[in-house]
């Protein structure tokens, strides 16, 4: 009606002053224990506070003049020699009072977490100890209560190597050079679960996309039929990549 007074809404957050961050990187590094069919997740035991004497993941604050990528390498070279060591970002962390430390200081400084994510072939990774006490392959099926958020980024990380396995080779960065169908399948097996495909199914669908080459080598293990041994051809897998395909 003419005359009338619009009043202005104030959004209570637009009042409030810019935050102030430190950033940090953690990262999610999983394996696979394909002799004992385990899924690990590298850990590394807390020596001061916040969260003194727990296990969290791998992670450092960002220094001057530094790339988050390359803070991630950095902490991890102190604890892991892997070869091909392959990051992948994985998500930003951010939420208010993640971090105990935001409630201490009178700045009101908050505390970003950006995360990475990598899968290390087991036999190739030395966990380094250098004096320090605290470092291990963690079953993800039995990983305690973490440090901050870092079981909020595990689960994360863990839904990210599920999808991965769907649609990428990820698997035979992981496996040796020449395998098994079988043991594709239990690689398969023991991070997606028993149930999420029948062998028979598995083995025709890999086989019908046309990148495992069979060496014509065969190989056996126990009482039953020798099984041929095949490789993982990334030329055959070239057509494929950036493609929406699905493994399983």
């Amino acid at each position: 009606m003419p005359g009338r007074t619009q009043r202005k809404v104030i959004d209570p957050i637009s009042s409030q002053p810019l935050a102030d961050f430190k950033v940090g990187v953690d990262s999610v590094i999983f394996s696979v224990d394909t002799s004992q069919n385990r899924l690990l997740v590298l850990l590394v035991m807390r020596h001061q506070e916040p969260f003194v004497n727990y296990w969290g993941l791998p992670g450092t604050l960002v220094r001057q003049g530094e790339s988050l990528e390359n803070a991630a390498y950095r902490i991890l070279a102190e604890k892991i020699r892997a070869k091909n060591l392959y990051l992948e970002q994985l998500y930003t962390f951010g939420g208010p009072h993640r971090d105990p430390r935001e409630e201490a200081n009178s700045f009101g400084i908050r505390y970003l977490s950006v995360s990475y994510f990598a899968l290390v072939r087991f036999e190739d990774a030395e966990l380094i100890a250098d004096g320090v006490s605290g470092i291990a392959w963690y079953p993800v099926k039995e990983v305690p209560q973490l440090a901050f958020d870092h079981n909020e980024i595990l689960a994360y990380g863990h839904r990210r190597l599920r999808n991965k396995l769907e649609y990428s080779p990820v698997a035979f960065e992981v496996l040796p050079e020449m395998f098994t169908l079988s043991d594709l399948y239990q690689l398969y097996t023991t991070v997606l679960g028993e149930n999420f495909s029948d062998y028979s199914n598995f083995r025709a669908k890999l086989l019908k996309l046309g990148f495992l080459c069979d060496t014509g080598i065969k190989v056996s293990r126990g009482a039953g039929r020798p099984a041929s041994l095949y490789r993982f051809d990334a030329t055959a897998f070239a057509p494929f990549k950036d493609k929406p395909l699905v493994f399983i």
